[in-house]
């Protein structure tokens, strides 16, 4: 049978994907790798169905192999007898124990079958739960950054297990960055906190990511422009629409041609932007 590896997302039981909790319900046998995971998993499947399997806590390579393949031991034959999961924070895939678990069964179990369900992870969550949004066109890099680690370079930088946040702070900010903390975010268990002081965060917590931005970005995006031009008829001055042909006043009117051009221009961007290969059309 099959061995799925569900994201159960970042932390709150009803942010399971609708796939992901079919999944765990049909389970035989849905085993957890920690009490995060297993607090949500439980939200979903009996007490009774939900294995556990212990890693230890340590940065000793042979010690970790050894665990991971005495997890497999346990995992495999359950999958190859009925359906197993196995749960993971955010999303199998990103900064998960479970690759882990997949290339220990593909070395030693190779006819268990594996099939991921994806997650909400802390990567897409973050925007919402801090109040950021990464406009279209814009790059973000992702790091871990324990134990005062301060990666710097990109413009804007996601850092995960912010593990000493007075020292990675000092750091980033001599770099010319400005950031903004999430300790446990869209969780159900601890304290959630969202701050830009760093003495408010001086306890360490596994759980702690930072979102980091170069000072005077020059990156507005084109509706931005719709919050100038409110100020600009509160103060009296008629609003200018700035366009790839030059400004003209915002409410001088068009020719139907220049509409239709400029709709068929809007449409072509839009998909281009979104990865669409989007054929010439006939001149005009």
């Amino acid at each position: 049978m099959t061995l799925y590896g569900i994201g159960l997302g970042p932390g709150s039981a009803d942010l399971v994907t609708v796939r992901g909790r079919r999944v765990l319900e049909a389970a035989d046998v849905v085993y957890s790798p920690g009490r995060l995971s297993r607090s949500v998993a439980v939200e979903h499947v009996p007490e009774d169905r939900i294995g556990d399997v212990d890693f230890p806590m340590t940065r000793d390579e042979d010690e970790l192999r050894q665990a991971w393949r005495e997890a497999a031991e346990e995992i495999a034959p359950r999958a190859r007898d009925g359906t197993a999961a196995f749960v993971t924070l955010g999303d199998p895939n990103v900064y998960s124990t479970f690759g882990h678990l997949r290339r220990t069964l593909s070395a030693f179990h190779a006819d268990v079958e594996v099939e991921v369900v994806p997650g909400v992870s802390a990567v897409t969550a973050f925007t919402t739960a801090l109040g950021v949004e990464i406009s279209a066109g814009a790059s973000l890099t992702l790091h871990e950054a324990p134990r005062g680690a301060a990666p710097t370079g990109p413009d804007r930088m996601l850092l995960f297990k912010v593990t000493d946040v007075p020292t990675t702070h000092e750091r980033l900010v001599d770099a010319g960055y400005d950031v903004l903390y999430g300790r446990r975010l869209c969780m159900e268990q601890g304290e959630t906190v969202v701050t830009r002081d760093p003495s408010t965060l001086d306890d360490r917590d596994y759980y702690t990511l930072a979102y980091a931005e170069k000072h005077d970005l020059d990156s507005e995006p084109a509706t931005a422009a719709f919050q100038e031009s409110e100020s600009e008829r509160g103060s009296g001055t008629r609003p200018r629409a700035e366009t790839d042909g030059g400004t003209q006043p915002a409410s001088e009117p068009r020719s139907g041609d220049e509409c239709q051009r400029g709709s068929v221009s809007m449409e072509r961007a839009e998909g281009e932007a979104c990865g669409d290969e989007v054929p010439e059309g006939p001149p005009r």
